[in-house]
């Protein structure tokens, strides 16, 4: 039994296709972890998910923040992006069905392998969160999503503040806080304040922030954790960090993570991607 670590797809089912044929994965045999964003600005975001749910056990999902953004557009509670491709989504016989399973998913998992244990989440972990931190507070938050209060969590779900964790914070602010660090995080202030006014790679951070996972005392140093979303950091391996968003949707690459025996034993394995969006 093998288990990868995939990134962002956005919506490319005929890449998914195409590495899961590559590394021959079997579902009764294999086990993937998809870091989130699993449709929306390319082309096929319906098959992306019907394949998900199909194999769900073997291939096990991520909300990333455009997954939120489906539910939230969805519910009628935020207006379509002209450069969203959620159409076919929202207009399938099977749309409620697929949405319901979406709903479903985790924003962290905890996953063992090889007497360890990696924490997989789409964007970053704040600072100030353990890893038993951070899947506890993916809960509060995945209990909104489930239950029948969703509609009005979507409705409170969007904005920038507040831009710290306070463990004091309650109801929609705390959930923001959660689904912000989750799903969007990528650079912080040394004291651990979100910053979501640049997405570029991590070598030009702007004056005063690091990366999410540079900060000096990061609770989960010396976890692996597993995310994508940042596109334009592209890959990167260290002992406790795998970032695997490497574009896909761009026209570069659909990224996997093998792991031998043990989570220090990687291979990387990609296949190459058309252009589905233009930057910017």
């Amino acid at each position: 039994m093998a288990l990868y670590c995939i990134g962002d797809l956005q919506g490319c089912d005929q890449a998914l296709e195409r590495l899961l044929e590559q590394i021959d994965f079997s579902a009764s045999r294999d086990t993937a972890l998809l870091l989130g964003d699993l449709v929306n600005r390319g082309p096929a975001s319906l098959a992306v998910l019907r394949r998900c749910k199909a194999a769900d056990g073997a291939l096990l999902s991520l909300l990333g923040n455009h997954d939120l953004h489906l539910l939230a557009v969805a519910a009628g509670v935020r207006a379509p992006s002209r450069r969203d491709t959620l159409a076919e989504v929202l207009a399938a016989p099977d749309c409620q069905v697929l949405l319901g399973w979406l709903r479903e998913q985790p924003l962290a998992r905890s996953h063992g392998h090889g007497g360890a244990r990696l924490l997989a989440v789409h964007a970053g972990v704040l600072p100030d969160w353990s890893k038993e931190d951070t899947l506890a507070l993916a809960a509060e938050v995945e209990q909104e999503l489930r239950g029948p209060g969703h509609v009005p969590f979507l409705r409170e779900m969007y904005g920038n503040h507040p831009t710290a964790w306070d463990k004091a914070l309650q109801g929609s602010e705390r959930l923001r806080v959660i689904v912000n660090g989750l799903t969007r995080l990528r650079f912080c202030t040394p004291d651990g304040a979100m910053d979501f006014s640049s997405n570029e790679s991590a070598k030009t951070a702007p004056p005063g922030l690091l990366p999410w996972f540079d900060v000096p005392g990061r609770r989960t140093a010396g976890v692996l954790v597993a995310f994508g979303h940042w596109s334009t950091l592209g890959k990167l391996d260290r002992s406790d960090l795998l970032g695997l968003d490497t574009g896909c949707v761009w026209g570069g690459c659909l990224s996997a993570v093998r792991f031998g025996e043990n989570l220090a034993q990687r291979e990387w394995l990609q296949v190459p991607c058309p252009q589905a969006q233009q930057p910017g």
